[in-house]
């Protein structure tokens, strides 16, 4: 039940009626930056921009980021680089009005990968706009569990070894469990 709410390739789930509210805000962001407006998404997806709409407009020129080797080069206004945001010296200081990242860096798995990835970020981009869920609400949006960000460690690894959770098969390992904790964790720090 939770994964069809909460599954973001459907247009009419609940988890896409958040991120369009939440886009709003990114909208408002970028209302007064000139046009043509060139944006960095950092791990983003042609979807998305799809979904919101920009996927085929001139007044945007935007460059995916993702770790994979692209399957398409370009298609319409979006264009696809493979690249670790933690070293963009791909593209040169200043090169985007905006730089776009939509729940990432919570999958960045250390502190100082983390401060890599928003250094990289403000150097590229004229602004940036980084999103990621909140450690605070009650939902945690990546093993669908209510409340599992608050539970101690040891019970998080127990549940990811005897259960499938959220979008995870059950873990066959400890070492699986930490490391799928790893590189799914929700921030308390700004």
């Amino acid at each position: 039940m939770f994964k069809k709410l909460l599954d973001n390739t459907d247009p009419k789930s609940l988890a896409n009626k958040f991120r369009r509210n939440r886009f709003k805000h990114f909208a408002e962001f970028i209302k007064d930056t000139p046009r043509p407006l060139t944006i960095l998404d950092v791990g983003g997806t042609a979807d998305f921009w799809k979904q919101m709409g920009l996927n085929d407009s001139s007044e945007y020129q935007i460059t995916i980021l993702n770790l994979e080797e692209p399957l398409a080069k370009q298609l319409n206004n979006l264009k696809f680089v493979q690249g670790d945001a933690s070293d963009l010296s791909q593209f040169g200081n200043i090169s985007f009005d905006v730089v776009f990242s939509n729940s990432v860096i919570e999958h960045i798995p250390s502190k100082i990968l983390r401060q890599k990835v928003a250094d990289e970020i403000t150097r590229v981009g004229k602004k940036y706009f980084v999103q990621t869920p909140s450690f605070y609400f009650p939902f945690e949006p990546h093993f669908l569990f209510p409340c599992f960000q608050y539970f101690p460690a040891r019970l998080q690894l127990w549940m990811l070894k005897s259960f499938n959770i959220g979008w995870f098969k059950k873990c066959r390992s400890k070492q699986e469990a930490i490391e799928l904790l790893r590189y799914n964790s929700l921030l308390r720090e700004s």
